[in-house]
């Protein structure tokens, strides 16, 4: 059983709901990105976007969009898809950023990095043009890799 975004999404939902639904994309790209570093394999398949306010899975997006405020059930995903090694990695995180806002974890996306590659790459001039362009898993392992310490 490969886990999707809207399985991981739910699992963060049932562990620290309620939150804003920019803070569940972040929270999925954080996870994302640290499980690509530490297990080198991804959390699951859907890409994340370069949009305005950060890395954002278009099909999660779809799920909430309209919605502000999300509580646990609110996404259409199944937690018991994700295996150990994906809830290490996604309890990891949550321990580690569920403290932050969304605008600070927005923030914390906005430096240099997958997100910014990606919006460079589309040839954007500020943080507020729109952009699908999607972030490459390599620049995502290596950035988080070099944030968790991971030696090549």
């Amino acid at each position: 059983m490969t886990a999707n975004v809207q399985d991981v999404a739910a699992y963060i939902l049932r562990k620290e709901s309620p939150m804003s639904a920019m803070k569940l994309q972040k929270l999925c790209y954080f996870a994302y990105g640290y499980h690509l570093a530490w297990e080198d394999r991804q959390l699951f398949p859907e890409r994340f976007e370069a949009w305005a306010n950060g890395p954002v899975v278009y099909e999660l997006y779809a799920q909430h969009r309209g919605q502000y405020r999300l509580e646990s059930g609110d996404i259409n995903g199944d937690p018991a898809k994700l295996d150990a090694g994906e809830i290490e990695s996604i309890d990891a995180v949550l321990e580690s950023f569920k403290a932050f806002s969304a605008h600070e974890l927005s923030a914390m996306t906005h430096r240099p990095g997958p997100w910014l590659d990606a919006r460079r790459r589309a040839g954007l001039e500020d943080d507020l043009q729109r952009s699908n362009e999607e972030l490459r898993d390599e620049e995502i392992a290596d950035f988080f890799g070099a944030l968790a310490g991971r030696e090549d």
